[in-house]
């Protein structure tokens, strides 16, 4: 074989070579047009994320802040306040704008969300206290502040019917809200009536007003029976007496001695009167002495008497019935002790309480059951 039929020889050898050497299927030879090529690995190129465009989000929102104002029927207005940081260095103004956009062209999708949340707290509450509970009127809006912080705000608003249990001149709150869990971001302040004083809170905080206690997240988990809060009314008949318009200056000088003659008068008089002697022909005015046949009232000194001995003497001595009120200023307590006394005797069956206008009245029961309201 000549030098021409060898060479032609090798050229088919590989060319058949470069035929039957498979291509791995992983990777794909690109020429470009310089005759260099580019190894594109099709692996990594399935596995690349997708973009998330989702943007902003309830469950984002920086602080939740959850304010309860409480009324003396048992329902309640809740305030749910999602805030959001903005003008900050991760240009969340442009997220927060989007968001708001969103929200305000697509209302429904974000009431739908948290009413059904806050359904779920409602049913657990209902099932913890048997009282039949409803949700409505659900809200949404959306605000902006500035101070202390530039602060984007989602606020969600709705009543809660039977929220509190109500007895009397007694409200108690919390016990809806069984097993609900303060998150660390999340504040809760609840607000009452201000004809009502606060009795109880559990658990207790520092953090509390003339009418309203605040607990924050971070330094507060609720057990089982928390929260917890115990509302008494306040008495009316503390009011003071309003006070009348200024008049011109009072002369006191006379007034001191109008005084002073009005005293000089009754001792006078008292002379007058006792000391002068009897006339013997006139028949003795004075009024005659007590009826010797009664008695001082006879019982035990009260400082030996239970409280609630105390309370069912006193209804005794007033024929059995008496105004609450009565017995806050004839035994000296205060008004929250005289309803925890008063609501041992209710339970009890010892006494029977009901209302007249705005007033409570004792009353000790009658002998055939019947409730002795007028």
């Amino acid at each position: 074989m000549d030098v021409r039929g060898l060479r032609a020889l090798v050229v088919l050898v590989v060319v058949v070579g470069c035929l039957v050497v498979p291509i791995p299927a992983a990777s794909a030879v690109v020429a470009d047009g310089g005759g260099e090529t580019e190894q594109l690995t099709l692996q990594e190129e399935e596995d690349e994320p997708e973009a998330d465009d989702e943007g902003l989000q309830l469950d984002d929102a920086d602080e939740i802040h959850i304010d309860i104002y409480l009324y003396e029927n048992g329902s309640a207005t809740f305030v749910v306040d999602y805030r959001f940081p903005i003008n900050d260095e991760n240009e969340s103004e442009e997220e927060w704008q989007a968001f708001r956009d969103d929200l305000e062209s697509n209302p429904g999708e974000y009431l739908e969300s948290e009413e059904e949340d806050w359904t779920d707290v409602a049913t657990d509450g209902e099932n913890a206290t048997d009282r039949e509970m409803n949700l409505s009127n659900f809200t949404v809006s959306v605000d902006e502040s500035s101070a202390p912080r530039d602060l984007g705000h989602v606020e969600f608003t709705f009543e809660w019917s039977s929220f509190s249990h109500v007895e009397l001149n007694r409200i108690e709150a919390g016990d809806a809200l069984s097993g609900f869990t303060l998150m660390g971001d999340t504040t809760l302040q609840v607000f009452w009536p201000e004809s009502y004083s606060a009795y109880d809170i559990d658990p207790d905080s520092d953090d509390r007003g003339e009418g309203s206690v605040f607990w924050d997240g971070d330094g507060t988990e609720f057990t089982d029976d928390q929260p917890r809060i115990v509302l008494i009314e306040n008495s009316e008949a503390t009011d003071e007496p309003t006070e009348t318009e200024e008049g011109p200056a009072m002369p006191w000088l006379a007034v001191v001695g109008a005084l002073a003659l009005l005293a000089a008068l009754a001792v006078v008089g008292w002379w007058l009167r006792y000391r002068r002697e009897p006339d013997p022909g006139v028949e003795s005015r004075s009024e005659p002495p007590a009826d010797a046949g009664e008695t001082p009232q006879e019982g035990p000194p009260p400082e030996l008497l239970s409280n609630e001995e105390r309370v069912l003497h006193l209804l005794e001595q007033r024929g059995g019935r008496v105004k609450q009120q009565e017995v806050v200023s004839e035994l000296d307590w205060t008004e929250a002790k005289t309803s925890q006394v008063v609501s041992g005797l209710r339970e009890n069956g010892e006494v029977e309480v009901f209302r007249i206008g705005r007033e409570n009245v004792l009353a000790l029961p009658t002998e055939d059951g019947e409730d002795s309201e007028e």
